[in-house]
């Protein structure tokens, strides 16, 4: 497992986490989000899903991944 921590512009509630979280959930990973920091631990296994395809999930959302 692999663990990143993600810089996600413009979210801001619990409401963003949930829908942060809810981009995440296919891919069976473990997330943590940190709101007042607006970040988001992430740890995915690597050999089914890339970093890259996380970012795209939590921008198909209205996120920016920074």
């Amino acid at each position: 497992m692999k663990k990143e921590v993600l810089q996600v512009k413009g979210m801001g509630s619990q409401h963003c986490a949930m829908i942060v979280k809810g981009a995440l959930t296919p891919f069976h990973t473990n997330v943590e989000v940190d709101l007042p920091n607006k970040t988001v631990i992430v740890e995915y296994d690597e050999k089914h899903v890339s970093l890259e395809v996380l970012k795209a999930a939590i921008e198909d959302k209205g996120y920016n991944v920074i």
